[in-house]
């Protein structure tokens, strides 16, 4: 079995490529996602505490993995000898995360939504949330997909790849 490139970032170096690129950002994620469960659900005095926690956490999460974006874009993607579709799918869609993210962080700075009402702010910030998990689980799905299952070929790219972040 062959491994994309995603799954591969994961699988080296252990357990620190695991840790970084997954468990922190996860859990940032997860901890963000209920923050704004508890924020939506708890709307006016009695969420301040978990908004609080949300926009701690929304800006701490976004500048994280515009780091992530940053070091894996620079180092890591030019280096990349392409094993098919589900490898280009799993790695552009772990790093199109960035936008969504870095979008939360610059929401609750207040770079952009100066001129929205509270609860726009809250549906944006609900929206974005939303496109990170959608673009996560994408890149997960087909992080974990055989490249040869959608029609790469080692023998026809002339090698077997190269391990990320050696």
């Amino acid at each position: 079995m062959t491994m994309t490139h995603y799954m591969e970032l994961l699988a080296v170096n252990q357990p620190w490529n695991l840790i970084m690129y997954m468990v922190i950002p996860v859990a940032l994620a997860e901890a963000l996602v209920a923050t704004e469960f508890f924020t939506v659900f708890l709307r006016g005095a009695d969420a301040g505490g978990w908004r609080t926690w949300n926009k701690l956490i929304g800006i701490v999460l976004g500048f994280y993995f515009l780091g992530i974006f940053l070091n894996l874009l620079f180092t890591v993607v030019p280096t990349i000898e392409w094993r098919g579709i589900a490898d280009v799918l799993a790695v552009g869609s772990y790093l199109s995360g960035v936008i969504p993210l870095f979008g939360i962080t610059l929401l609750e700075l207040g770079v952009i939504g100066k001129g929205k009402t509270a609860d726009e702010k809250l549906k944006l910030h609900f929206i974005l949330l939303t496109v990170f998990l959608v673009v996560a689980h994408v890149a997960m799905v087909f992080g974990m997909v055989d490249p040869m299952i959608m029609g790469w070929s080692p023998k026809a790219a002339g090698h077997m790849g190269h391990m990320m972040g050696n």
